[in-house]
């Protein structure tokens, strides 16, 4: 019977992920073709007729995407011969965009333009500047009231003649026998009325605009009613336009007769025999009234918008409003002579039939190719033959099965929620969105928080599908690790899933990395056994495993089983007498020398194989059993796989029955990773790992290996219930580390003490404001104060206020355990480039 190469243990369920296929040996140096070329004799995904490689599964053929080359996810290879057959799966649907987003064309064209770390950039708009501290309404409304009383009565006793010299500035400027002798004498002739006309509608004017300044009808203006939009703009301006018009032809306010006056002493008083020229004056009149209010009511952009509503824009003007340089109509095909394959491609992003993980897929395949001439061409004939579904991910899959976060898969951000109104942020960042993406991700992160905090819901999910987006665009690789259930994603969004010590788990996992070095296995397996052990250099420990992995690999062409690792390190002397014999045999007397050395060392004082071997013992239980497994018949995952192809892997631990096997198993992932993406030569893959728990996973060996990921394009994300999970001599190391940290509510002050302590002060402004009591020397001011402290209870005080620069604590503790609400996050940021953004408290999911 066909098991795809597993053993028979792990029956076959139908909803476990098949296997990755096994090609065929290779007769030539395997070549890198382009991309997206189709395998030879037969059609591409998404075709009639093609089918769909199995979740995890890489190409068989050199005209695959990753080039043909033998799978590294499995170690050691199968014995030669014709692969198992695998059923035909449905080409892959045909994303279409979700209700209520943007259209596709439409997100291509939206700006992103360059920002500060974790600053959403899809559609960002800056923040207005900051203004000075607002007066209430109650303030504003009552300052408006009392101006206008004034104004009216100014304008009152003006009307009435109460005020003295009010005519003196006009007489200065006129003739002297326009008016009756005395400062306050009347106008004499009809020439002098005319002038007093024009000369109060001049005041009035005056008096009108500093009414407006002094009580600040603009802010009232825009505060109640510009606030409000339309229609209720256009209808307030309108009422206030026929009201002032109502009081204009009223001759209340002067401005008819001051303009027919102005008129007559222009153009001479003849013009109004024509009752014409008179209709005309009184239109521009009326008209001048309205026109201000116009401009305040915006009544032509209501207009202009009522009739756009009802006429929509013609296809051709929409199309038209697009050029060739925007987005949407692929300018670097264009820039590159491939203008049928632009074309292709508008056509597959207007109809609807791609979605923005197809996009980010072919530009990285673009990109690609234009490094490499010869691929140019296969790579347009693929998008002239299969449009968006072109350079496919070897899973055939062109999405998620469902996104919980919002992404920008074209700069590779995942939104996690947005700064908080509060004033420990900037003025700058607040309500701006936050987002993660590999720029931030490359220095790995650190997120501390109780259980129920949102760490797993809230942080991890995002970031597993963000990098499992990216994966489908065949630009990172990404490994989550997390109990079994952990809301980490469903099946259907990984490629490969080990579920370990569960029977139905397709995959095993390789206890050494996928390696042949002796040496390099027994190095990361001592730091994942007992790295977290104080009392045990792992590096003594890494040579005992050494003396004997090196050995039983020479002998047996692989790696010792768990049952067989944990008998050679108990000094077990029927397994040592076959192993030595089996060396003798084939005549290895260099392996003979580190065995006996390592026979001559055991038992003795410090020996850490006792050690091992009950670290070992941990994962030597029958709920193991052959799981961990090496040989031939072994299937297990090799790690090495993620530094080369752009795989998502879950890995689900046992941690209710197993906890101490878990934290093992988690431990040793992380050197693990740490070990193999340093070691990787071609870093244009970004690879994340993504610990959903790192209770007692970090070492002293670990921190320095996160240290160096951003180095190498890799990031890790680590979770944490209380920093006191990692040895207290860690914690310092470990927070200097990573260049990105996450408080979450609820953690405690000494939690929130060390976070103070890496995040650092800033300078701050102070104000201290010292109250001293008046003591009056004059008795009547002495009575003034006596009556007011009878009245008040307190006694005359005066304010010094002083204002100097000092230093404070970004965020104290006490603020970290008991100011952060629920659901909120302060948040720390920092690029691969260096570039660092201040703590900030973020709403996470807003």
């Amino acid at each position: 019977m066909e098991d795809e190469g597993t053993r028979g243990v792990r029956g076959t369920s139908a909803d476990r992920v098949p296997g990755p296929a096994v090609p065929p040996p290779p007769s030539g140096p395997p070549r890198q073709p382009w991309p997206g070329q189709p395998a030879p004799g037969r059609p591409p995904a998404g075709e009639p007729g093609g089918s769909r490689p199995a979740p995890g599964e890489p190409p068989a053929t050199p005209g695959a995407p990753w080039g043909g080359q033998p799978s590294a996810w499995t170690s050691p290879p199968p014995p030669p011969g014709p692969p198992p057959a695998r059923p035909a799966s449905p080409p892959p649907p045909v994303e279409q965009p979700s209700a209520g987003a943007p259209a596709l064309d439409a997100w291509l064209r939206t700006p992103r333009p360059p920002q500060a770390p974790g600053v959403w950039r899809f559609g960002f708009t800056p923040r207005p500047a900051e203004q000075g501290e607002e007066v209430s309404d109650r303030s504003l409304l009552v300052g408006a009231v009392i101006t206008l009383l004034s104004a009216l009565l100014l304008w009152s006793l003006w009307r009435n003649g109460y005020l003295p010299y009010r005519l003196v500035p006009l007489k200065l400027f006129t003739p002297g026998e326009w008016w009756n002798p005395g400062t306050s004498g009347g106008p004499r002739t009809i020439e002098g009325s005319d002038a007093l006309t024009v000369y109060e509608a001049l005041l009035f004017g005056l008096l009108a605009y500093g009414c407006g300044r002094i009580g600040n009808f603009s802010e009232l203006f825009r505060r109640h009613v510009v606030s409000r939009g339309q229609p209720f703009l256009a209808l307030a301006a309108a009422v206030a336009a026929g009201l002032t018009q109502l009081l204009v032809w009223k001759e209340t306010l002067p401005v008819v007769r001051p303009v027919l006056v102005l008129v007559a002493a222009v153009a001479g008083g003849e013009i109004y025999q024509s009752q014409t020229v008179v209709n005309v004056i009184y239109a521009l009149i009326a008209a001048a009234v309205l026109y201000p209010f116009a401009l305040l009511g915006r009544w032509r952009d209501l207009l202009a918008a009522r009739k756009g509503a009802v006429t929509p824009a013609p296809a051709d003007t929409a199309s038209a409003s697009s050029t060739v340089t925007s987005a949407d109509q692929w300018p670097e095909l264009r820039a590159a002579g491939w203008t049928d394959a632009a074309d292709a491609l508008t056509a597959e992003v207007r109809t609807g039939r791609m979605n923005d993980v197809d996009v980010a897929r072919l530009r990285h395949a673009w990109t690609q190719a234009t490094r490499s001439p010869d691929r140019l061409a296969p790579l347009a004939e693929a998008v002239l033959r299969t449009g968006g579904a072109a350079a496919l991910h070897p899973s055939g899959d062109r999405d998620l099965p469902r996104r919980t976060a919002r992404h920008d898969v074209l700069t590779g951000q995942v939104r996690i929620g947005r700064c908080a109104d509060d004033p420990h942020n900037p003025y700058a960042r607040r309500s701006t969105g936050i987002a993660l993406d590999p720029t931030l991700l490359g220095t790995s992160l650190l997120a501390v928080g109780p259980p129920g905090s949102g760490k797993s819901a809230r942080l991890v999910r995002p970031v597993v599908e963000a990098l499992g987006l990216r994966a489908l665009a065949g630009q990172a690789a990404v490994l989550a690790v997390g109990g079994a259930g952990a809301p980490v994603g469903p099946d259907e969004a990984f490629d490969v899933v080990v579920r370990v010590g569960n029977p139905a788990s397709a995959h095993d996992l390789d206890l050494y990395g996928g390696t042949t070095d002796p040496d390099e296995a027994a190095a990361v397996l001592a730091e994942g056994l007992v790295g977290d052990v104080g009392s045990l250099d792992s590096r003594r420990a890494a040579t005992v495993l050494a003396q004997l992995l090196g050995p039983y690999r020479t002998a047996h062409g692989h790696f010792p089983s768990v049952p067989e690792l944990r008998e050679l390190l108990d000094g077990t002397p029927a397994a040592l007498t076959a192993l030595r014999a089996a060396l003798e045999t084939a005549g290895h007397q260099a392996m003979l020398r580190e065995l006996e050395a390592r026979t001559r060392q055991a038992g003795g004082p410090g020996d850490p194989a006792p050690a091992l071997a009950d670290r070992v013992a941990l994962l030597d239980r029958p709920a193991f059993a052959g799981f961990f497994a090496t040989g031939p018949d072994a299937r297990p995952f090799a790690l090495r796989s993620l530094g080369q192809y752009p795989l998502r892997v879950r890995v689900d631990l046992p941690e209710r029955g197993h906890a101490e096997a878990s934290r093992l198993l988690t431990r040793l992932l992380l050197a693990q990773f740490t070990a193999i993406t340093a070691a990787r030569t071609d870093t244009t893959l970004f690879v994340g790992l993504v610990l959903d728990d790192a209770t007692h996973a970090v070492t002293a060996e670990t921190v320095r290996g996160i240290r160096r990921l951003r180095s190498v394009n890799a990031g890790a994300v680590l979770t944490l219930r209380t920093v006191d999970d990692v040895p207290e001599a860690l914690h310092t190391p470990l927070l200097g580390a990573v260049g990105c940290t996450a408080a979450f509510s609820g953690i405690t002050t000494w939690d929130g003490k060390r976070f103070a302590e890496a995040w650092g002060k800033e300078w701050v402004e102070t104000r201290e404001v010292a109250q001293h009591t008046v003591f009056a020397d004059q008795p009547f001011t002495r009575a003034l104060h006596a009556l007011r402290k009878l009245v008040t209870g307190k006694a005359v005080t005066t304010d010094a206020v002083t204002v100097r620069q000092v230093e404070r604590e970004r965020w104290s503790a006490s603020e970290l355990a008991y100011a952060v609400p629920a659901g909120h996050a302060v948040i720390r940021l920092t690029t691969v480039e260096g570039e660092h953004a201040p703590p900030l408290l973020v709403e996470l999911g807003g």
